[in-house]
């Protein structure tokens, strides 16, 4: 990704600098998302308490003055159950493959390694062996706010153990740090910054250094949408909701009509999301609308739809028309 990307130098900072590609991976719900929205100190990419929140590669830039970070946000890499799990895997692990100079690899340092982590382990050995080597990594053992009553250093060693079977780079970086942090309170993040500062190569920005995220502000309105869906449905239902924005008209300098309509797979589903009356939509719609309405920068009239398109996650060519690209 980086080699395609056009290098625009930014004359405000020094150059040469470092600037480089940053791929966010861990399993479901260690607060990926909760951490790339604390890096850019503002949100971007939805969060909530459900694992795989996140369906696709969400693109964050931070620049400070010595560095440009280019964070990719990636799907919780799991053991996929239909053609979007497959999907959200294949995001993950194409991140680590191809576009990224360093990885973070975040844990919930308040368990021990689940057998999703040890999933990713194994991945990783395999990308290296097929490579010759992983790109530089850092292990950010997060959720150190939320600590119960264990041994930090023995859980470290634990974490440290599916790192021994990665062979050390060639340039000499052994062993792979980890760094204990919270993405909910920020603690120990300047300390992962310094960390990857240093792991980045020397290059210009990839992109003006005002600039947070390539995502259109369709993309994250739809997104906003889903993460209403998900904080207010239960069970299996908010997995099964896949958000479109259909229309977006900018009335007035102070009014954006915006229309969406979530998808489900069944009919139950619908009549669940709709709620007696309708009740349900409008709660989804008033949930959703401050967050746009701050993204945007005006007033909106958020109109939202819900139909039925059965069994789309289990179909490419659905996938791809809801824009999953399988």
């Amino acid at each position: 990704m980086a080699d395609d990307q056009t290098h625009i130098i930014d004359e405000d900072l020094p150059y040469p600098q470092r600037s480089g590609f940053i791929a966010v991976i861990g399993r479901p719900n260690v607060g990926k998302s909760t951490l790339l929205n604390l890096l850019l100190g503002q949100k971007i990419a939805i969060t909530s308490d459900k694992p795989q929140t996140t369906r696709d590669q969400i693109l964050g830039i931070r620049t400070d003055d010595d560095a440009q970070f280019i964070f990719l946000d990636t799907p919780g890499i799991h053991q996929p159950r239909n053609r979007l799990g497959k999907h959200m895997v294949n995001v993950a692990e194409q991140a680590i493959a191809s576009d990224a100079d360093v990885l973070l690899w975040l844990v919930d340092i308040n368990a021990p390694p689940s057998d999703e982590d040890r999933l990713i382990a194994s991945r990783l050995q395999e990308f290296q062996e097929a490579a010759g080597e992983l790109p530089f990594l850092i292990l950010g053992a997060n959720k150190i706010d939320c600590a119960q009553d264990f041994d930090l250093e023995n859980r470290i060693l634990e974490f440290r153990a599916l790192l021994r079977p990665l062979s050390m780079r060639k340039n000499g970086q052994s062993p792979y740090p980890i760094m204990v942090l919270s993405a909910t309170t920020g603690e120990g993040v300047e300390e992962l910054l310094a960390a990857l500062t240093e792991l980045l190569p020397e290059g210009p920005l990839y992109y003006p250094s005002e600039q947070v995220t390539d995502l259109s502000m369709r993309f994250i309105a739809a997104e906003v949408v889903r993460e209403k869906a998900l904080l207010l449905l239960r069970q299996e239902i908010p997995h099964s909701v896949a958000v479109v924005v259909t229309d977006w008209n900018e009335r007035n300098p102070q009014m954006t009509h915006i229309a969406a309509t979530l998808y489900v797979e069944r009919h139950s589903q619908k009549g669940i999301v709709l709620g007696g009356g309708g009740s349900m939509i409008k709660r989804i719609g008033q949930a959703a609308r401050p967050d746009i309405e701050e993204m945007v920068g005006t007033r909106v009239y958020l109109e939202l739809w819900v139909k039925v398109l059965p069994k789309w996650r289990r179909k490419d060519n659905l996938l791809r028309r809801l824009g999953y690209a399988y």
